[in-house]
């Protein structure tokens, strides 16, 4: 529902109100008994979103306008979400890792040609070996019971004046917050104990200090088969040991974003446009993590989420944006000269922009949670580094031909990246293989004296750019109206 009101001629005001109500059709949804949050998919009946907007005018001739409004507005959880937890109930499959770090899973790795599990053709059900069996995991894909759909809390202000009969200045601030924003974590870990591990550089030559981390998994000091060489990084001890990763997706995750932008745009007057931009913006959040599935996902540790608090990932301090368009008016004495030198359009955009957040992953699962996805150099938080500054400049040329009064005919060209400016990417992964701000090897090594089980290996390049934006790109086209 939504009503204008035109309170005075120079007065205008927006009210109303919206519904949503989002509903799944996933199939058949089955709860496991070891958890019985699972298999349920939630439908949320009380999402109201009043919004509300104004514009009042003050002068006649070039008149300043102010415009405003806010209201909530709610985001459809994507299907994949209730499909994930139609399948992955943790009763239809189970998954089996074995980690050759740890003698004792070692020792149980297959060599060719014995297969790990040896079944006599036709079988429907093939159990596994006894050794295997106390390794197998079963994980699970849920809903929190408290789910609430996301939404974003949103206002706006704007103040534009008119300079003269083709100038427009404009001053505008935006704010954004984002609610119940998704993101998943795994609720089947034990709580995390602070562990210290020694830090070298990348060869392992040079010792840098000690490390904390808040580990899921304990040292084992004595000798056993699983463990000859003590200290050892003990095996995850889940609470629910039947249970694997239970991958709850909850809706407590938050952002909030503010820009402020001032912008000045010539309209189109003999021949001649342009526009100027420039947006002072600053974006945070919790990390959200939106379409992660099937795996627990990027918080490093469940027990203190407030951690996480940092730099959304789309976060851009500085963004500047010139845009131009020429459209030239030649008066020669000879109409062929006209011809030639008239109908012509070139046009460009620039931009320009400071760099975005770098997360400093670290490889290996130093904190042994079994997500390989979520560890992040010790002693920085979330998005703690800034890659490159981006600057990039597009240009068009159009000719136009026309062909009697019915057909007109365009020919242009274009170049993306005119001046092959190389705008260097910081791509970090978390596996290692592009690029890592270290690495967690379980390796025994000491340090005066002191025995550990592991150390973390330091990647003094990691922030040297590994990947680039498009290079300059040229392209032609022609177009026919008719």
């Amino acid at each position: 529902m939504q009503d204008a009101i035109r309170i005075t001629r120079n007065f205008t005001l927006n009210a109303g109100i919206r519904y949503d109500l989002q509903t799944f059709e996933p199939g058949p949804l089955v709860s496991n008994p070891l958890y019985p949050a699972s298999g349920k998919v939630p439908t949320d009946m009380n999402n109201f979103s009043p919004r509300i907007g104004f514009a009042y005018s003050i002068g006649e001739k070039h008149p300043t306008v102010i415009r405003g409004g806010g209201g909530l507005f709610y985001m459809p959880i994507p299907a994949m979400y209730a499909s994930q937890v139609a399948t992955d109930n943790g009763i239809q499959q189970s998954s089996l890792f074995l980690n050759l770090m740890v003698p004792a899973q070692a020792a149980l790795f297959p060599s060719y040609p014995s297969p790990l599990v040896d079944c006599p053709p036709g079988t429907l059900i093939c159990n596994l070996p006894k050794s295997l069996a106390g390794l197998v995991t079963t994980d699970i894909s849920a809903f929190a019971p408290n789910f609430q759909t996301p939404y974003t809390e949103q206002a706006n202000l704007t103040v534009q004046h008119q300079f003269g009969d083709s100038i427009v200045a404009t001053v505008s601030y935006a704010y954004v917050r984002g609610v119940h924003e998704i993101r998943s974590l795994d609720v089947n870990l034990p709580p995390p104990t602070v562990v210290d591990y020694p830090v070298y550089n990348s060869t392992g030559s040079v010792f840098l200090g000690m490390y904390s981390v808040d580990s899921f998994t304990t040292w084992q000091t004595t000798p056993s088969v699983t463990c000859p060489y003590p200290p050892c990084i003990s095996a995850l001890q889940r609470p629910n040991p039947q249970l694997g990763a239970i991958n709850s997706y909850q809706s407590d995750a938050s952002s909030i974003y503010n820009g402020l932008t001032v912008s000045v745009k010539h309209q189109m007057s003999h021949g001649m446009y342009f526009q100027v931009g420039y947006t002072l913006a600053k974006a945070m959040d919790d990390g959200p993590d939106a379409l992660v599935v099937g795996r627990s996902g990027n918080v490093q540790n469940s027990y203190a989420t407030s951690l996480e608090w940092g730099p959304s990932v789309n976060d851009q301090r500085n963004r500047f944006v010139a845009a131009w368009v020429a459209e030239p008016k030649f008066h020669f004495g000879q109409g062929t000269l006209n011809t030639l030198a008239n109908n012509w359009k070139f046009s460009s955009i620039v931009t320009a922009g400071s760099g975005r957040p770098v997360n400093a992953t670290v490889a290996g699962d130093p904190n042994g949670d079994g997500d390989f996805y979520n560890d992040r150099l010790p002693g920085y938080t979330r998005n703690a580094f800034i890659g490159p500054d981006y600057f990039s400049t597009d240009m068009r040329i159009t000719r136009t031909i026309r062909c009697g009064e019915h057909m007109v005919w365009n020919l242009v060209a274009e170049s993306f990246n005119v001046f092959n400016r190389t705008n260097s990417r910081v791509q970090i992964s978390d596996d290692g293989f592009y690029n890592s701000a270290g690495e967690f090897v379980a390796y025994t090594t000491s340090v005066k004296g002191t025995v550990y089980p592991g150390e973390f290996l330091m990647n003094s390049q990691f922030l040297t750019p590994t990947n680039a934006y498009a290079p300059r790109q040229v392209q032609f086209s022609l177009r026919l109206s008719f």
